[in-house]
């Protein structure tokens, strides 16, 4: 596997980047949602379209990863499924969604994956569970009304990817992720208690963004690599992870 990217993700795949020698992955660009700079998303909108049009021409398959996030689906009643209509939120999920047409339509062969937020060893600081520990461990931490986010262990990312790619899962998209969306408030608890600390709440106003997605179609193409879910699922998410994000907390 050609695994593009220098950052989180891309450092992450090394580790399964003796298999599937005919996969380029594209690992690398715009990763915060609420990114807005246009300089950012040409950028990788430019790095995207010349990787899949290198690929095509070598016959290679094109793993490129989307999100699932609000952003791309908004708030959802019901959980947010693959082949229904999109509207996405803000520019970060717009610019998604062209880069997925971009990727179908340039590339012979493709898989483009939809995260949730990923979790797990060597995170930015500014990515959401070390930047919650960080805010908990300092004493305060910012909380906006309401929101909620479905996270998904690296580990399961790799995981999947293997498993569809293994398949001979091609041409789809596919949502990654827990399936269960948490309530920002409940992932602080969780932090705190394994820090063994409390911090002070700062609650922001806001519309509450809550996004549930399907996780069906990952069952049904790769059943023991999709993530359970749930609250025994984030328990066990955050064990692993916390101890890994709290470097500087006291």
């Amino acid at each position: 596997m050609e695994v593009i990217g220098r950052g989180f993700l891309a450092g992450n795949f090394q580790r399964i980047a003796d298999r599937h020698p005919d996969v380029t992955l594209i690992a690398a660009g715009v990763s915060a949602t609420g990114v807005e700079n246009p300089a950012e998303f040409a950028r990788e909108s430019e790095l995207v379209r010349s990787v899949t049009e290198r690929c095509r021409l070598q016959g290679r398959t094109v793993v490129f990863f989307s999100t699932a996030s609000h952003a791309m689906y908004g708030t959802t009643r019901v959980p947010a499924e693959e082949d229904a209509p999109i509207a996405p939120a803000n520019p970060y999920g717009r610019h998604k969604a062209a880069l997925e047409e971009a990727v179908a339509a340039l590339s012979r062969h493709w898989l483009t994956l939809r995260l949730s937020h990923v979790v797990g060893p060597h995170q930015r600081p500014h990515q959401l569970i070390p930047a919650l520990t960080a805010q908990v461990g300092a004493g305060s931490v910012r909380l906006y009304r309401g929101a909620h986010r479905d996270l998904v262990d690296v580990a399961d990312v790799l995981g999947a990817v293997d498993a569809l790619l293994t398949a001979g899962v091609r041409d789809r998209v596919v949502n990654v992720a827990a399936g269960t969306p948490y309530p920002v408030e409940e992932i602080v608890r969780g932090i705190e208690r394994r820090l063994g600390r409390t911090a002070a709440r700062e609650y922001v106003p806001a519309v509450a963004q809550r996004t549930e997605v399907s996780v069906e179609r990952l069952r049904l193409l790769a059943p023991d690599a999709c993530p359970r879910g749930g609250a025994g699922y984030l328990d066990g998410l955050l064990d692993r992870h916390v101890g890994a994000a709290r470097c500087g907390v006291p």
